[in-house]
């Protein structure tokens, strides 16, 4: 927990801005968290527990690395668990959920492919008795909702790209900006918007945005790219929703510029993975800033571990609780990077 605490500490003070506007729910009531928070749970209620958990994919990096290592910390604990992906699919999900409900388990942890979906199912659940927690969406059929302001963490995004657009352009020399976005899940589609409006907060008049593709995994966003690039040689900025659109674009403008990368050239998105980070620390790649959560894939994981526990002993303050957001840059990446999987 000590390392939870410092590298929470010491991300949440390299942007206080940041940070503080996270606590905007956007009219959801609930609680901001924190390190103090996350430290109020008792892990030794995880013992002997069973726990499901169903999330949307474990081919995207960032879920890969935080079950890798919620894993180790629910092994550690003692609890009993299950880790499945619906591979983006509300039918198996629900599939997933009802066997877990009819496994006994005591808690439920849904990463939603679609919220709506599944209340009926988290809702049966919970008839049995069984705590129900989700991941990214403030759903009515839960004990606890482990959410972001989207559109703020979006807004973050763009006010990060917007600060580096502000040192390298101007109303005359405007940055050319592509937008790798996910309208297909709402979520994603409100981090889309958000990043549109941190541009604007930040450098209004001083870029264009000339392209906005869909693109989730990195390979798919790489092809993107590409594209973009054929018909926009000159887009030197980059913005997205994820993982994948910082991965596959940094690729893309790697091969592009041999590896020449120039100081006007920047990418921004969110999630954290080591790849990530690997790319924002090698200057031969573009990636030039992360909006983060809690840290590494260990503190995400020891955070959600203790959400679990606050479930479990009814001890959570709130129904929804509200993660932290701040930015992870090329000077900072190196203590994030420690508890990487």
């Amino acid at each position: 927990m000590k390392k939870f605490v410092a590298l929470f500490v010491l991300v949440t003070l390299l942007a206080l801005p940041v940070a503080a506007m996270a606590a905007d729910t956007g009219g959801t009531e609930g609680v901001q968290a924190s390190p103090e928070f996350y430290a109020k749970a008792n892990m030794e209620v995880l013992k002997g527990k069973k726990i499901g958990i169903t999330i949307q994919s474990l081919q995207n990096a960032y879920w890969a690395g935080v079950m890798t290592a919620l894993r180790e910390i629910l092994e550690a604990a003692g609890a009993e668990f299950t880790i499945v992906a619906c591979n983006d699919s509300s039918a198996t999900q629900i599939g997933q959920i009802e066997n877990f409900v009819s496994s006994g388990c005591d808690l439920i942890m849904v990463h939603p492919s679609d919220a709506n979906a599944v209340e009926d199912a988290c809702a049966e659940a919970r008839n049995f008795g069984i705590k129900v927690m989700c991941w990214d969406d403030p759903m009515t059929n839960t004990d606890g909702n482990w959410i972001l302001n989207n559109t703020n963490l979006g807004i973050a995004i763009g006010e990060l790209a917007g600060d580096f657009i502000n040192k390298h352009y101007s109303t005359e020399k405007k940055a050319q900006v592509a937008v790798i976005g996910y309208p297909q899940t709402v979520i994603l589609l409100e981090r889309e918007n958000g990043i549109k409006i941190g541009l604007k907060n930040k450098a209004d008049g001083k870029y264009e945005i000339v392209a906005s593709q869909a693109a989730l995994e990195p390979n798919i966003a790489q092809n993107a790219m590409e594209i973009i690039l054929q018909a926009h040689p000159d887009c030197r900025v980059v913005t997205g929703i994820g993982a994948g659109p910082m991965i596959g674009a940094d690729e893309a403008l790697q091969i592009a510029t041999g590896g020449n990368i120039p100081e006007d050239m920047g990418v921004f998105t969110t999630d954290v993975t080591k790849q990530q980070l690997g790319q924002l620390a090698d200057p031969t790649y573009p990636a030039k800033g992360i909006i983060g959560f809690e840290g590494s894939d260990e503190d995400t994981a020891r955070a959600c571990a203790s959400m679990f526990a606050l479930i479990l002993d009814n001890k959570l303050e709130a129904k929804n609780v509200f993660r932290g957001v701040a930015p992870i840059t090329p000077e900072t990446v190196a203590a994030i990077s420690a508890g990487m999987k």
